[in-house]
């Protein structure tokens, strides 16, 4: 219903509900039928976003074309309308008590970031990790907010218990790509100290260098300096993926390059013919990382079987001249 009123009115008539925080984007109060989203294909069966949208406003992300779900666009809409599930903890708590629950693994923040400033004032987040707990269900977390920290007691006794990792989403420490590509996130090294302090609790935290972006991130001594302050911070791995670009979330993306960064476009043309970046070009980055994960000794990611094997390539060949 809420889908069909904002096609029909526009996102400003339809929110009247919505509620302007010091961020100035508008939160949309809304209930779900369901917490856990049963998904197909990944390293795990389910996942668990307490919102949708997300202020920090990554060009680059992949969640932002979901936004047509509810008749919303990946530009701006994506950053400044948030739906908040109030009552998703309720709901959560029903489906791990029920029988047929296994305990199996829940991705957290798979489609927008679980500790984006909101969660200072809803707790979704935190709320959800209790429950959680309670239910002796494994996660893994992924999120780009040093709030993170604040929930350092439940996650560390999660991974006592049912088991927890925490990842850190710091695709570069290089400030002039972090100001352009992420404009509404915490400086990286900010997100590093967390990683530090996650890992003086006892959680395993690490580091996703997620993603790297060709011609922003991809230099070497870029790609250096950020595996080198992820190494320093105690990270308990590092993972890193080149960015793929799909439905919205490419228009959005191309859309910010014509506008910021004309220069680029046609070098992003022919690198991104399909949804993923060429399959030499991926590998001179992999090759490159791997050589600065032995160099710096800090242990890759663990990835799941239903992801793609790590390769390597030259490292002359990973940085996009655009």
């Amino acid at each position: 219903m809420l889908a069909l009123k904002i096609r029909d009115e526009g996102a400003e008539a339809a929110l009247d509900d919505a509620q302007r925080r010091a961020d100035a984007a508008q939160y949309q109060e809304v209930t779900c039928r369901s917490a856990l989203n049963a998904v197909k294909g990944m390293p795990f069966n389910w996942t668990l976003n307490p919102y949708r949208g997300c202020t920090h406003a990554c060009h680059y992300c992949f969640a932002r074309r979901y936004q047509t779900q509810f008749e919303l666009g990946p530009d701006d809409h994506f950053s400044s309308v948030i739906f908040v599930k109030v009552n998703l903890v309720d709901v959560l708590r029903r489906e791990l008590d029920k029988p047929a629950w296994k305990r199996e693994q829940v991705a957290v923040g798979t489609a927008t970031d679980p500790y984006q400033p909101i969660e200072g004032h809803y707790k979704l987040t935190r709320r959800s990790l209790e429950a959680l707990l309670a239910g002796r269900t494994p996660i893994g977390l992924v999120t780009k907010g040093p709030m993170v920290v604040r929930d350092a007691d439940v996650l560390s006794a999660m991974c006592k218990s049912s088991g927890c990792t925490v990842y850190m989403s710091v695709p570069s420490v290089d400030e002039d790509a972090w100001r352009a590509l992420e404009p509404g996130t915490a400086h990286p090294l900010q997100r590093l100290r967390a990683v530090r302090q996650l890992r003086d609790a006892g959680i395993n935290a690490g580091v996703l260098m997620a993603p790297i972006v060709p011609g922003f991130t991809t230099q070497p001594a870029k790609l250096e300096a950020t595996v080198k302050a992820i190494a320093d911070h105690g990270a308990a791995f590092v993972g890193a993926n080149v960015m793929f670009l799909k439905g919205g979330t490419k228009d959005h993306f191309m859309g910010f390059l014509a506008k910021e960064y004309p220069e680029m476009v046609e070098g992003y043309g022919r690198l991104y013919a399909g949804a993923y970046a060429k399959a030499d070009y991926i590998a001179g980055v992999r090759g490159m990382i791997s050589a600065l994960q032995q160099k710096y000794d800090v242990a890759p990611r663990r990835r799941g079987t239903s992801e793609p094997e790590e390769t390597t390539g030259a490292p002359e060949q990973a940085a996009l001249d655009l």
